[in-house]
């Protein structure tokens, strides 16, 4: 069989995770401190894990409705209503989806036909661009920079409009960098959208992770905006539920259709015993996730600092829970910076160059790890620069 032949070119052509690559390496070796994956530290809060052992226990374990269960779409829809002052209707605007991944998939699938561009601010979370070119779209990439907050600015966004501008994806507080858009960043690119029919990819899978004393503020609480945006959420970061793989997506009701129709064919529905789980997360887990904020806040501080210290210059990410520090001072790229790190350090973080070519210069690093382990991390990360800076 002539395997080149039979399989899918685009896919053959993409590169795989540069995320996982280094996590991959960095398993196979020993004495290995990893800071390379975005997966929290912490253990799902126990009364979430109850719900879900409970709902074993009764035997719950037949499908669900394709669009999951509706007291967890009640659930989600009180919830985002608390945080954006919109209403989806959860019979017919709300889907739960395997991980936010999966409604990331879905909403490309459903709204791209062939040729259609898609707007990516990068360094951005590595899904999007090869996900659009899978559905047939292309990729408009639009490179964001350290000095302006890794914001992407209306100036950016109306530049690489064009006729064939089907969507816009708002990876918002960012991955790897730890950007947010503020109330009125929002607001200058709504002014641009209005009056298009340019959609809006909003992935706000870290919005309980935002620092500081301004609240996270999504693109669907402005005038006008619900009805051109799809709501990406989950329960991965802020409920430290990776494993459970539970996301969900709220949308004006005709693309909402369309997405689970998707889903349908796809997937079936999302896991029974997460979504009895997520239940309990959505109606009593705000407090849990306050307390794993205030750590993962003090863990920003401290990393923030050490780097400053070492002489690699750091933007303060302002949500999420990594570092984007420039590593331009020590000469190497960022390729290079890791691999050596990783092998004569015994110290695992990502290239920049995983979330977009613009990341040149730049590494990530996760700090949903403990302190001891962030802080002998740092030492071991001190000593190689100062090795190399020599």
């Amino acid at each position: 069989m002539n395997y080149t032949k039979l399989i899918n070119p685009t896919l053959q052509s993409l590169p795989p995770s540069g995320i996982r690559r280094f996590f991959d390496i960095a398993n196979e070796m020993e004495d290995v401190i990893s800071l390379s994956v975005g997966e929290p530290d912490f253990t799902t809060p126990y009364h979430i894990r109850e719900k879900g052992i409970a709902s074993l226990e009764k035997g719950k374990t037949w499908y669900t409705p394709n669009a999951g269960l509706l007291a967890l779409r009640e659930a989600i829809s009180g919830y985002v209503q608390r945080r954006t002052a919109v209403t989806y209707d959860p019979r017919t605007e709300v889907l739960v989806t395997v991980g936010g991944s999966e409604g990331i998939d879905l909403c490309l699938r459903t709204l791209l036909q062939p040729g259609d561009e898609v707007i990516i601010p990068q360094p951005s979370f590595v899904c999007y661009e090869p996900l659009t070119r899978l559905a047939g779209g292309v990729p408009v990439i639009v490179p964001t920079k350290a000095e302006n907050g890794f914001r992407l600015t209306a100036e950016d966004l109306r530049a690489a409009i064009t006729p064939r501008t089907k969507l816009l994806v708002l990876p918002f507080p960012g991955n790897p960098t730890g950007a947010v858009l503020r109330r009125e960043h929002l607001e200058e690119l709504a002014a641009v959208l209005r009056g298009t029919e340019i959609m809006v990819l909003s992935d706000e899978i870290y919005s309980d992770l935002t620092y500081g004393s301004e609240p996270h503020v999504s693109i669907v609480s402005l005038p006008d905006m619900a009805e051109r945006t799809v709501y990406i959420g989950g329960f991965s970061k802020s409920f430290a539920m990776t494993g459970w793989r539970l996301g969900y997506v709220c949308a004006p009701e005709p693309v909402a259709k369309m997405m689970l129709k998707l889903h349908q064919f796809a997937l079936m529905c999302a896991p029974t015993t997460a979504q009895h789980a997520a239940i309990e997360a959505m109606t009593n887990g705000e407090a849990d996730v306050a307390a794993m904020r205030q750590e993962y806040d003090a863990r920003r501080r401290l990393i923030v600092k050490a780097l400053d210290d070492m002489g690699l210059t750091c933007f303060e990410p302002e949500g999420a829970f990594y570092v984007f520090p420039s590593i331009r001072a020590t000469g190497l790229s960022s390729e290079d910076f890791c691999q050596r790190l990783l092998r004569e350090k015994h110290v695992a973080v990502v290239p920049g160059t995983a979330f977009g070519a613009c990341g040149e210069g730049f590494i990530r690093i996760s700090y949903c790890y403990s302190v001891s382990h962030i802080t002998e991390a740092l030492r071991r990360m001190n000593e190689f620069v100062k090795e190399v800076m020599v």
